[in-house]
């Protein structure tokens, strides 16, 4: 992680929604040896590990904190649904979607590990994240990034069709200094 160096004092969070499957702007990639497949029994081995290569760069810390019995409990949810990402067999990385009481379907969490960046797998792999939050019947998937994620997140957010809707500034945390 390179915090230091970016030298930020200052997070950055911006939400973005979309409200109507008629905005959605896929963008999937076609290859023999891509596959992304759902995850249907929580492993929380397999999944930490998800987390942790994908979101390491990114300053990920929640899920890391959280007590096996809270995660497990989140990823046996029939609100939860986590589909992993496959390049030739290997992790490439994951999307998680959650639904919310008021219908909504929220990309809680959506990234590839570093090694399979710069190949346009993130524009696949959202398109199909997004495409399954709709299928969750939603009433509008939406998702957050902040300035501490990949510099062409929010781009891709934007390119399929989500729009900006708040914009939350505050100081750093501390545990990010």
């Amino acid at each position: 992680m390179e915090l230091a160096a970016k030298r930020l004092e200052t997070l950055v969070t911006t939400y973005l929604e979309m409200t109507s499957r008629s905005d959605f702007a896929p963008a999937f990639i076609r290859a023999a040896d891509i596959e992304i497949v759902k995850m249907e029994m929580p492993d929380l081995g397999f999944y930490k590990f998800l987390y942790q290569s994908v979101g390491e760069e990114w300053a990920w810390r929640d899920r890391l904190q959280m007590t096996n019995s809270e995660l497990r409990d989140i990823l046996s949810s029939e609100n939860t649904q986590v589909h992993v990402l496959y390049v030739s067999g290997s992790p490439a990385g994951y999307v998680e979607l959650f639904r919310h009481e008021d219908g909504s379907v929220e990309i809680a969490y959506f990234g590839l590990r570093g090694d399979y960046m710069g190949r346009g797998l993130g524009k696949h792999l959202l398109s199909y994240g997004v495409a399954r939050a709709w299928d969750m019947d939603a009433s509008r998937v939406w998702l957050h990034t902040c300035n501490l994620d990949g510099p062409h997140a929010l781009a891709n957010y934007q390119k399929r069709g989500f729009e900006i809707y708040k914009v939350v500034e505050e100081p750093l945390p501390a545990l990010y200094a």
